[in-house]
């Protein structure tokens, strides 16, 4: 019976091209997304950027996927040409007689060789353009100007050198295997490779017979292999020795360099010396040097990997493990300071013994004016409840800025007022995607101000922003960019677009600006329908030509689009321009794990178990218009090689924070993220003698937020006069304490205004001196007697308390502390400032006011200058109001305007209006 034919190449055929329709089923939507992101990329100015990465990608990509196509195809073809085809026999044992099979492997080897050339040199090509970043950097690496201690080789060669070998090493070696993995198949194949058995009926074992110009080629890739291994332990296993953990800390150990080293680099010897033999072998074989030179190097990575380095550390190391380890302990510190920018610490000593008076107090009346009295999220509470108007509105973040108002240095909290698309009522197509477009205004105020209510004062508030001073006026109060904002929408349609509720109408208006990609054609318009997945968008006549898109709205997700290469800080805050524009500034990062010998640290930028990084430097600042989303970038550390490289690879788009408008510049500060790594390493690497770091005889912490709990205190902002210098300034500060004791140690400052930008400054207390630290006095405060009192009768009324963030206020060379303790009523969403507790040394206070307690605390009175609350009357009663008509007066008007603000149904202007005619009625009382 005749057995149907199976035609190889037909069906081999077939799959391809089912294949490839599904690769063109992927290919659609990935060039809609290219296309799209180039217009993106376009409108925002970057297109050089996008052009970079994505021709490295391509070119990097195909070049090495190309070559190593050819390399493995070459040697499949070598083999081909090399020996001449033999069919392969098989002897089958049917029954009682031996039957020989005769097999011509030879049309698999003809169907399959361009294939898996393919195959492999696509898995190749893409390792090959995923890594264009290490590409680049090496091709536009900038040394660091300092060596490392071991080698004495340039810290740039570990973050841009040492990754490009590893690359270029790492897709050789796999090439190698491959390709000789391809070659001995297609030899087996072939018939060039088999196994004889000289004496069948004896069952002796098989012995390998191979043909003479097979052994050949397969002892050059072999060889080759060889070379390349010892290459790679020269030039990447021995460097990797600065990176080590096997010792107590990171960074090559006495057991690193006096045992592993030495066999890293015998294993170089051999690994050499084995390529060598295997060429040798060619023309002379031999059964004894080959094996024994192999069995040498399998001994000496085995010995020096792990039995040697294990008995040293043991018998030599661990019985004098300080005198061994304290000169690359040394190196450990220093690495780490300079890594993390520790080294550039300035230190000063206090003397300790400063007692505060209240003439201290009036003498620093700016860091008194600007204690923070208002915490995020009371304050979030209370805005959302206050100031979000309608339902669609959010409040998701509170910020802290400093401005010159009415000549006074002031610290103030604000937070934009957002659109939420999830909160509208109808959420239909033209609502979500042309009508409700954009945010509105901001909220603004001092931190330390409240109303007779126990209320925030507002400086900026209400739809449209109002503000009661002018440095503050928002002139261009669309929010299209922001913190929750990420769905796109189109603008300039025919569609009216909601800009802000006034009564019982609403407001529209038409988008003037150049943010969004524009529509332009029906072919765009296609294909933007088909990267959102909208027919709607598609078949809609209110987008046309002259509309735009606005995508990536959200300024995390444009940052990190648009500069993917760097790590962003996840706090991104807002500026009021004087020309009444939002701006959006955003801190970015350079970060690496390649510094030889630091420590390395929890990766916060990344979610991935395991990821770490032990370099960081906030190296670029920036500036995203809430209205249009255009982007500077702004090089905020010169220093930095790491952004020097990527100002190389990505030619103008960078450009010098010198250049940045004076008054948005004022407005730049040190990032939390940078300054939390800061302090949290310099609790340990403030030890810089080996032996006191080895026994942790000075070790700090960051102390609990409040009566010990496990929460670390956070770095606060605010304005405060630092030791030793004439005028208050913008500072974040956190206090360290000894660990395992709750007295204060020391405190830390960043400093945030003009020239001093960036510096850091630790301030030591005498370790003779005993200065109560955050837990202690919390302790006391929970123990005084009134207050509990005090705070129990409020819970026992069915009111919440809510005590505020103690804060640690340093005054000349001493501190105060002060807390604010918040009453939110039963059911109640709106936290009220009830008290304000301040402590000093043995003597605490808690009264209605910051003035009240300090005046309590250190006898004698505040000689406060006027608020710019005082200087606005929009928001306090001038003087001239106090005689009872004028009272009259205005009580009636803010009565009659609570009226009228009810029948129209604006219930922010009533509830306002009828605050005003209780203030008023008190003056009158």
């Amino acid at each position: 019976m005749n057995q149907p034919k199976f035609d190889l190449s037909r069906k081999f055929v077939s799959y391809a091209a089912s294949g490839g329709v599904l690769l063109l089923f992927f290919l659609v939507p990935e060039m809609v997304r290219l296309l799209t992101d180039w217009y993106w990329f376009e409108e925002l100015g970057f297109a050089g950027i996008y052009t970079t990465m994505l021709s490295a990608k391509f070119y990097w990509g195909l070049g090495t996927g190309v070559a190593s196509a050819l390399f493995i195809y070459g040697n499949i073809s070598a083999a081909r040409s090399l020996v001449a085809a033999r069919p392969l026999i098989i002897r089958v044992r049917e029954g009682e007689a031996n039957r020989v099979r005769v097999l011509n492997l030879e049309r698999y080897i003809r169907t399959f060789a361009v294939p898996v050339a393919v195959v492999l040199g696509l898995l190749n090509g893409l390792i090959g353009g995923s890594n264009w970043e290490t590409i680049l950097m090496y091709t536009n690496a900038v040394p660091f100007g300092v060596n490392d201690p071991v080698f004495g080789r340039d810290i740039g060669f570990y973050f841009f050198t040492l990754p490009f070998v590893q690359l270029v090493v790492g897709l050789g070696l796999w090439l190698l295997i491959a390709s000789l993995a391809a070659a001995a198949g297609t030899y087996v194949l072939r018939g060039a490779i088999t196994l004889k058995q000289p004496h069948p009926e004896a069952g002796l074992v098989k012995s390998l017979v191979v043909d003479k110009r097979a052994k050949t080629h397969l002892a050059v890739l072999a060889a080759l292999l060889f070379a390349l291994t010892s290459f790679k332990i020269h030039a990447v296993n021995i460097p990797s020795l600065l990176y080590s953990s096997t010792g107590p800390f990171t960074g090559a150990s006495y057991t690193d360099l006096h045992a592993t080293l030495p066999f890293l680099q015998l294993q170089v010897f051999l690994a050499a010396v084995a390529a060598v033999l295997v060429l040798v072998d060619i023309f002379r074989s031999s059964k004894r040097l080959l094996p024994l030179t192999l069995g040498l190097y399998v001994v000496a990575a085995v010995a020096g990997g792990w039995i040697y380095p294990a008995l040293l550390q043991k018998f030599v190391v661990a019985p004098n493990e300080l005198v061994k380890e304290a000169p690359y302990l040394k190196y450990h510190i220093d690495a780490t300071q300079k890594a993390f920018g520790l080294d550039r610490i300035i230190e000063r000593n206090l003397g300790g013994e400063a007692v505060l008076s209240m003439a201290d107090i009036n003498n620093n009346q700016s860091t008194i004016r600007n204690v923070r009295l208002w915490d995020r999220e009371p304050l979030l509470d209370t805005f959302g409840q206050l100031q979000e108007i309608r339902t669609y509105y959010d409040f998701i973040s509170v910020d802290s800025d400093r401005y010159y108002l009415n000549g006074d240095y002031r610290q103030v909290l604000l937070s934009p007022r957002e659109l939420n698309p999830a909160s509208l009522p109808q959420r239909t197509f033209i609502n979500e995607r042309l009508t409700f477009t954009h945010g509105f205004g901001l909220t603004l105020g001092p931190v330390n101000e409240v109303t007779s209510e126990g209320l925030p004062v507002l400086f900026v508030k209400d739809l449209p922003p109002s503000s009661s001073i002018e440095a503050l006026a928002v002139k261009r109060p669309e929010i299209y960019y922001g913190e929750m904002a990420n769905d796109w929408v189109a603008v300039n349609t025919k569609a009216k677009e909601f800009d802000y509720p006034s009564g019982e109408e609403n407001v529209f208006s038409q988008y003037s600006g150049t943010g969004g990609v524009p529509v332009q054609s029906l072919f765009r318009k296609i294909l933007f329908a088909l990267r959102f997945g909208s027919l709607k968008m598609l078949m809609s006549n209110d987008i046309t030509a002259d509309s735009r898109i606005m995508y990536y709205r959200n300024i995390e997700d444009r940052v990190s689009r648009a500069l993917p290469f760097l790590q962003l800080d996840r706090d991104p805050y807002m500026v009021v321009t004087p020309q009444g524009e939002l701006k959006w500034i955003c801190d970015a990062y350079t970060t690496s794990d390649r510094y030889p010998y630091a420590e390395l640290v929890r990766d916060r930028f990344h979610s991935l178990p395991g990821s770490r990084l032990n370099y960081i430097r906030n190296s670029v600042k920036v500036v995203v218009d809430a209205y249009d989303g255009k982007m500077t970038c702004y090089i905020a550390d010169e220093q930095d090689p790491v952004i020097q490289a990527y100002a190389r690879i990505f030619r103008g788009s960078f450009v010098p924070l010198a250049e940045m408008d004076k008054d948005l510049r004022a407005h730049i500060r040190y990032p939390d993220m940078l300054f939390d790594y800061q302090t949290a390493l310099y609790t340990v690497y403030h030890m810089g003698e080996a032996q006191i770091f080895y026994n942790k005889e000075d070790q700090w912490q960051i102390p609990g937020t409040a009566g010990g709990e496990q929460a670390e205190m956070m770095g606060r902002h605010m304005i405060m006069k630092l030791p030793g210098e004439t005028r208050e300034e913008y500072i974040l500060m956190i206090p360290f304490t000894p660990r395992g004791k709750d007295n204060l140690s020391a405190w830390m400052v960043a400093r945030n205004d003009g020239e001093f930008y960036g510096q850091l400054m630790v301030c030591r207390f005498p370790k003779q001196k005993l200065v109560y630290g955050p837990t202690q006095i919390s302790n006391r405060i929970n123990q005084d007697a009134d207050i509990s009192r005090q705070i129990s009768l409020w819970d026992q009324r069915g009111s919440e308390v809510v005590r505020g963030n103690l804060l640690v206020i340093p005054i000349e060379e001493s501190l105060i502390y002060i807390q604010p303790i918040y009453l939110r009523a039963e059911g109640g969403k709106i936290p009220e400032l009830k008290r304000v507790i301040v402590a000093y040394e043995d003597r605490i206070a808690m009264e209605e006011t910051l003035d009240a307690a300090l005046a309590v605390v250190f006898g004698g009175q505040i000689t406060s200058a006027p608020t710019a609350n005082e200087e606005n009357p929009g928001n306090a009663l001038p003087e001239s109001a106090v005689a009872s008509g004028s009272v009259l007066d205005k009580a009636r008007a803010a009565y009659d305007r609570a009226i009228e603000a009810q029948r129209r149904g604006d219930w922010a202007l009533y509830g306002e209006e009828i605050k005003k005619l209780g203030e008023l009625l008190k003056t009158l009382r």
